[in-house]
């Protein structure tokens, strides 16, 4: 550089031409070389300044933390410090399932509690023969029932086998379990029981803290009410153990807890607290909460203000929030490596921490276990792809509609395994993240080397029935021996406590289930359940049932292809029982008969010889062999808003709701959709649906009978009844249209008694108004259906009955017409929907010929209204459908949720099983069938013709039958082929 040239620019007048006078060019000569010599200086200054810069860095870089010794601050408490130092070794520390084995007794052990031996059980272990190899065992070898006695003790299983009683101490319990069904308690793996509290109420409610999109940092333990009556319910089903959650509206919701269901003194605990509810006291690993996709996005993304808003956006939120993790990992593993090398007392500064990362920060430490809430392909893969950035295993995807089209996804998550699968056998359609799934998930991932473990998201299903999600899964073609891991030892490895739950072993937790039947079995109940060696009902109710042999493990569901076959001519071989002719108690027995199908229509049953050898020479007919065959009647649903509704969620998809709006369903219907696709395949052929209210269990207009297999409502059959019934909503969701309750029902009434006044202008009124409707209801021609569940509500409904008939009776418009009508004698027809506490008034229903419509079947209290329903035994003794059943009520089960349309033959099945005898098979099939169009003035349009019917391989009743026919009246039979 030519900084002598920069001196001369800057000092023009220095400057001169060559051979100019001496006297200047000395002149020259001594700036230049005074500015030389200045330069010089300033080059040893800057030369002296970055000696010292180095001299300062070098020293700064000693004395940082994480390299060189430090100057200890005066001002740090020495104590702290020390306490920072043993953090230290938490944070490096990373938990390992705690052991069962070895124990002298269960952490959670109350002295003074006596032992239980439970005698002449039979027992599933929970796990193969000893030698068995992983790959027997995964296909289901080796494992078996066996007959033992349990030895329970100090909160432990002790001993399995033939235990003599002289053998324990002379304080032991017995009790004889008569040759039953005993296994480990269920575990549920989601639920949100004692935060999600039943009934729902805005006070107790505390799932999701939505103060923010991401709150790694609350707990549900923070707002688990031991008071819930619902721990009870779900205990009441064998549930011992649950992962309380909180809710799936947060990308990251916080932190769960494992529970065991067994709280206060009077189920043997010391204290009413959450923390005496812990299922590991010493809490060696932690649990978090976390959800992809719509919930996050619909909650907190608002345009222009706040996000997420998109998929998109929440994978932006995860990492963000892993990033803020990982970057507090980092400066506290700096500051405890420098505190390690050079003394705690030589810190300048304490640990550094965050109580807002900290629990973020464990999880990428690998101290807690990650559960999350993702349905889709895009949601499970940006997941996927988020373990592996940020290294991080996931113990669950939850709900996980979609891991069953993308193992392969899964098996790409960071972590030593794939993640489990934590699923719902069949509820499907509620959203659009739920409209694509499979019943058939949890046998696909099975064969895929996964793990589909079944849950309730208690309230979304009642957790008192996890166990009905396994059965069912079984039923799908899981192996019986997986079908029952799914709500047991697979929770239990997956939760951490493998060594401790899940298994009948000893060193394993005495939490212990007697049932009444196979738990895989319909309507399967406990006779007893204990938690921790305590029995759990002192008092409990007990159904009487035959003793059955277990189902399994051997036994295999096959299942049938997704789509049919249509065709007209078939011959069903194999067919064993027929419940088509309604004269018969019990089924018509067919042993080494035919069902001859010609033109779609039966035209023979029996031996058909010449009908037999007609068809065999029909080159088209098609042959279906049966090894148990049944023949039903079809199913009809009633109460929901299939046909009206595609997708519950969304908008798009469905009909509408209106509180001020009387309208007419059938304008409204919706065909081709795959609910009633699936309605069909499952023998669902006939629906009657009403236009929404508020919500898809309240109705209001005038519902539709239709056929599930029609192509458009115009169809030739597709609609065989345009006006089944006149809707209205009087429970507790009225009050969202009408001031009050008591105004809603005022309302009604003034339009009943309105419409049994005469009327000079009744001819020209419009035929499909709300008033000519209620006019065909006073006058007999019409059922009013209406939606209440409350026992106040039911007693309403009957007072409301007996005014207009009475004002009916007295009214010059009672007119011949009236008077000749079949069903004036009983008055106003009424049905009622819901019916949650109709047990209470079942005498006063049978009384007024008012029958009721159970939906849902067995109410689980979820609504104030529904506070008093019976949730079956060991709790309560009976439920509401054998009440009203036996006090000879017109009964029916309703559809409060369109996804049940798969189970409706199971439901009757649980009725019946459940019923102590007052139910039989052919009652049982007629609650989801013909008893509708008894109680709606219907029966002749619900006749079931020839052109009619179902055929099973198997008892539609149990767990496993498979509809191998479907004949919907519109002209051809739909064939599904079985295969295994």
């Amino acid at each position: 550089m030519d900084h002598v040239g920069d001196a001369e620019k800057a000092m023009p007048w220095a400057a001169g031409p060559a051979g100019g006078n001496s006297a200047a060019a000395a002149m020259r000569l001594k700036m230049r070389a005074f500015t030389k010599d200045r330069f010089a200086k300033r080059v040893k200054l800057v030369g002296l300044a970055c000696l010292v810069f180095i001299v300062y860095a070098q020293w700064t870089q000693i004395t940082t933390p994480s390299t060189d010794k430090v100057l200890p601050s005066a001002h740090l408490s020495a104590s702290k410090l020390q306490q920072d130092l043993l953090v230290c070794s938490k944070l490096r520390s990373k938990p390992a399932d705690p052991v069962g084995l070895g124990r002298e007794k269960n952490a959670r052990y109350i002295d003074g509690h006596r032992p239980t031996l439970i005698k002449n059980a039979t027992v599933w272990t929970g796990e193969p023969k000893a030698g068995t190899s992983p790959e027997d065992a995964r296909k289901g070898k080796g494992y078996e029932w066996i007959t033992a006695d349990v030895l329970l003790e100090h909160g432990l299983i002790k001993r399995v086998g033939a235990i003599g009683k002289s053998s324990v101490s002379p304080d032991t319990l017995v009790f004889d379990a008569e040759g039953r069904q005993l296994t480990t308690g269920i575990i549920d793996m989601h639920s949100h029981g004692g935060v999600d509290n039943q009934p729902e109420l805005w006070g107790p409610e505390d799932t999701n803290e939505m103060s923010s999109d991401i709150t790694p940092y609350v707990r549900s333990i923070d707002g688990l009410d031991p008071l819930d009556y619902q721990l009870q319910v779900i205990k009441s089903g064998g549930v011992t153990t649950s992962l309380v959650l909180p809710g799936s509206g947060n990308n990251i919701g916080g932190e769960a807890f494992v529970i065991k269901h067994a709280v206060g003194k009077e189920d043997g605990r010391n204290e009413t607290s959450a923390t005496d509810m812990l299922a590991d006291p010493d809490r060696n690993w932690r649990y978090i909460k976390m959800a992809c996709g719509e919930n996050p996005k619909r909650v907190y993304g608002k345009v222009g203000e706040r996000g997420p808003v998109t998929r998109m956006g929440e994978s932006w939120e995860f990492r963000h929030a892993f990033e803020q993790a990982a970057q507090l990992v980092r400066e506290q593993d700096d500051w405890c490596e420098a505190a390690d090398k050079f003394g705690v007392e030589q810190m300048s500064s304490y640990l550094p921490q965050d109580l807002k990362w900290e629990t973020l920060g464990a999880v990428l430490r690998g101290q807690v276990h990650v559960n999350t809430h993702c349905y889709t392909i895009p949601d499970l893969e940006a997941f996927v792809d988020h373990t592996n950035e940020f290294k991080f295993a996931v113990r669950a995807f939850h709900h996980a509609h979609q891991t069953y089209l993308v193992p392969e996804i899964l098996k790409r998550a960071w972590g030593s395994s794939p993640p489990a699968s934590a699923l719902f056998a069949d509820n499907m359609f509620y959203k659009a993240e739920a409209y694509i799934g499979s019943e058939y998930a949890g046998k696909i991932l099975y064969e895929n080397g996964l793990t589909p473990i079944y849950v309730s998201d208690n309230p979304v299903l009642n957790a008192q029935h996890v166990v009905f999600e396994a059965a069912k899964a079984f039923g799908y073609g899981l192996p019986y021996h997986a079908a029952l891991a799914s709500v047991t030892t697979a929770p239990a490895e997956r939760l951490g406590l493998g060594q401790r739950l899940g298994k009948v072993k000893p060193g394993f937790d005495a939490d212990i289930v007697v049932w009444d039947s196979d738990p895989l079995s319909v309507g399967a109940t406990p006779v007893q359940v204990w938690i921790d060696g305590t029995p759990q009902f002192e008092d409990g109710f007990k159904l009487e049932k035959p003793h059955s042999d277990p189902l399994g493990p051997d036994a295999a569901a096959p299942v049938t292809v997704e789509e049919s076959k249509s065709v007209r001519d078939i011959i069903f071989y194999g067919v064993q029982k027929s419940f088509l002719d309604s004269s018969e108690n019990e089924p018509t027995s067919l042993e080494g008969s035919v069902v001859i199908v010609r033109g779609g229509k039966i035209i023979c049953t029996g031996t058909c010889s010449a009908e037999l050898a007609s068809a065999t020479n029909n080159k088209d007919v098609t042959e279906v062999h049966l090894k148990n065959g049944h023949i039903t009647k079809p199913f009809t649903a009633f109460g929901s808003a299939i046909g009206l509704n595609a997708i519950d969620a969304e908008k798009d998809t469905d009909n509408g709701g209106d509180s001020g709006t009387f309208s007419r369903a059938v304008d409204g219907l919706a065909l081709g959709t795959k609910k009633l696709h699936y309605a069909h395949k499952y023998g669902v052929t006939r629906a009657i649906s009403a236009p929404r209210y508020t919500s898809l269990g309240t109705h209001q207009g005038t519902s539709v009978g239709f056929r599930t297999s029609a192509r458009t409502s115009i169809d030739e059959g597709a609609v065989f009844a345009e006006d089944a019934a006149v809707h209205y909503t009087l429970d507790h969701t009225a009050k969202s249209g009408s001031k009050s309750i008591s105004h809603a029902v005022d309302t009604l009434r003034h339009k009943l008694l309105q419409a049994a006044k005469p009327s000079t202008d009744e001819d020209k009124e419009d035929p499909f108004s709300e008033v000519a409707y209620l006019r065909k209801v006073v006058r007999g021609e019409a059922t009013l259906a209406l939606t209440v569940h409350s026992a106040d509500g039911i007693a309403n409904v009957l007072k409301l009955k007996d005014t207009v008939d009475k004002a009916v009776s007295t009214s010059p418009a009672s007119t011949s017409s009236f008077s000749s009508s079949a069903r004036s004698k009983d008055g106003v027809s009424i049905t009622i929907i819901g019916g949650a506490e109709a047990h209470l008034l079942a005498k006063e229903l049978a009384a007024a010929k008012v029958g009721v419509v159970l939906a849902p079947l067995n109410s689980y209290r979820s609504t104030w209204d529904q506070r008093r329903a019976l949730v079956g035994a060991p709790l309560n003794n009976g439920t509401a459908v054998e009440k009203l059943v036996a006090a000879g009520v017109t009964t029916a089960i309703g559809l409060e949720e369109d996804w049940l349309v798969r189970d409706m033959a199971l439901l009757a099945g649980i009725a019946a099983r459940n019923s102590g005898g007052i139910i039989g098979e052919r009652e049982a099939l007629e609650l989801v069938g013909g008893n509708v169009y008894k109680m709606l003035g219907l029966a002749e349009k619900g006749e079931v013709e020839k052109d009619e019917f179902v055929v099973f391989e198997g008892n539609p009743l149990e767990i496993g039958a498979r509809v191998r026919a479907v004949a919907g009246g519109m002209g051809s039979v739909d064939v599904y082929d079985e295969v295994v």
